[in-house]
């Protein structure tokens, strides 16, 4: 089945379910044009990377999330139909249960084509639930299909001493960069303070923070937490940016207009991180984003 075949009688399907329970249900479908999404540079990391990276996170925790409920095969021809479109970014994390999803979606691409990034979990020094961090890093790239990652995060900082409490999964992930198994090391941002410690520490490469327009689910106000996020792209860091509709409480027509357009006019991010979660709201994004990209 050709993509425009698709996206007129698939939505009503299979991606229709996740359009309606996501309050999406009013995305006007076009048929995709033959706009890719570009590739821009993350910071001083070494990295070339896709303007959208597709979020497999949505509702993520213990294990699953809505990307991964919908099934292998959805998951699959969504990650595939990004390919094809310049999506070539993808963001895991352990706790989403998504990298053996991904892992079987990108079975034969090129691997030098791709951005792979993850999130372990982490405990404070002490904790008798710490293990290797190698030992976790081998299953997640075993799981992920791919024999280093890109990007690898320590997940949901919500404490701003994470630079003393984490020293041990900090030692394993610069090792981890010395080994070539990562690339470049940095932290998920859910707390002001762990936020500011993310931008002063040199051992962070890459922050994935909170930003939208309407202050949703974020960490401080749009203009501080921008105002932060300028000060660590001043320093050469990657900024990632996530909950751009406010963890999907802004997703009317006008409200992702406003939304993407921030991100890319007016903020400090390099690129930023979507759960999608069908086709249709794929192509509404990257058809929003690169025009928007291009003005």
């Amino acid at each position: 089945m050709d993509r425009r075949k698709f996206i007129q009688t698939g939505v009503a399907g299979v991606a229709g379910l996740s359009l309606s329970h996501t309050g999406l249900a009013n995305i006007q479908i076009s048929l995709p044009s033959d706009v890719s999404v570009d590739k821009v540079k993350l910071g001083k990391t070494g990295l070339k990377v896709s303007r959208i990276a597709m979020g497999t996170g949505t509702k993520g925790w213990n294990f699953q999330s809505n990307q991964t409920r919908a099934g292998q095969d959805h998951f699959t021809r969504m990650a595939r139909h990004g390919y094809e479109r310049g999506i070539r970014f993808f963001d895991m994390a352990d706790t989403y249960g998504s990298q053996p999803f991904v892992g079987k979606a990108i079975e034969g691409l090129p691997r030098e084509k791709l951005t792979l990034m993850s999130k372990m979990w982490t405990y404070d020094e002490g904790s008798d639930k710490i293990e290797p961090v190698r030992k976790t890093l081998d299953r997640m790239r075993k799981e992920a299909n791919t024999e280093y990652f890109d990007i690898l995060l320590m997940h949901c900082m919500t404490k701003g001493n994470w630079g003393e409490t984490r020293k041990f999964y900090m030692d394993g992930f610069a090792q981890a960069k010395a080994d070539g198994i990562v690339k470049a090391v940095g932290v998920s941002c859910h707390n002001w303070d762990a936020m500011v410690e993310a931008v002063n520490n040199p051992w962070c490469d890459v922050i994935l923070a909170r930003l939208n327009p309407f202050e949703s689910h974020m960490d401080g106000s749009r203009d501080d937490v921008n105002r932060l996020l300028g000060r660590a792209r001043e320093k050469g860091k990657g900024i990632i940016g996530m909950k751009i509709f406010g963890e999907g409480q802004h997703v009317a027509d006008d409200e992702r207009e406003q939304s993407l357009r921030y991100a890319i006019t007016e903020s400090n991010l390099h690129c930023m991180t979507l759960g999608m979660e069908s086709i249709a709201q794929m192509d509404d994004a990257i058809e929003r984003v690169m025009r928007l990209a291009k003005r």
